[in-house]
């Protein structure tokens, strides 16, 4: 089984994935340490030196290298993932999805207490302005989370609520 989960930076698909992957028994990726990997250097050093063009085609290959792989695993996607290069469509033929819809100001308000400077396209922003920035990301990327077989709300999503609907 591949479980993927998409949604926006700070809603939790990191934590939450690792405790699913151990909760499923199988293989736990991040999508944007796996970029790192391949490319010897940090998500924002690839922004700021080779453009977001650039990180969205090496993200696009990634995916698919995963999605072709006979492994089972849960994959903490990147937030703009599923909104490039055809992904989200790869997302669904490849395994079950779940969008994590955490509420824009509970995001800020994670982000604001965590490394800004590890979220390119967020780092820039004023800590003021950081809800308003990310409620505009969810309005641009909206259709494509979506899109997910199963979209989960709240500010406080447990991996049980995946669970439940694996099992279903």
């Amino acid at each position: 089984m591949k479980v993927f989960l998409i949604g926006l930076p700070g809603s939790g698909k990191s934590t939450i994935g690792r405790e699913l992957a151990a909760a499923l028994n199988i293989l736990f990726i991040d999508l944007d340490l796996e970029i790192e990997k391949q490319e010897g250097k940090k998500i924002t050093s690839i922004f700021k030196n080779d453009g977001e063009n650039f990180f969205r085609q090496v993200e696009s290959v990634m995916l698919r290298k995963w999605c072709n792989s006979p492994s089972d695993f849960v994959m903490a996607t990147g937030g703009g993932a599923p909104c490039h290069l055809n992904n989200m469509e790869l997302i669904k033929i490849s395994g079950v999805s779940f969008f994590l819809d955490v509420p824009p100001k509970e995001i800020a308000r994670r982000i604001k207490s965590s490394q800004v400077s590890d979220r390119p396209l967020l780092a820039s922003v004023h800590p003021e302005e950081l809800k308003d920035k990310i409620e505009f990301m969810r309005s641009q990327r909206i259709s494509y989370y979506k899109q997910a077989n199963f979209s989960l709300l709240g500010e406080a999503i447990k991996v049980e609520d995946i669970l439940q609907k694996i099992d279903a």
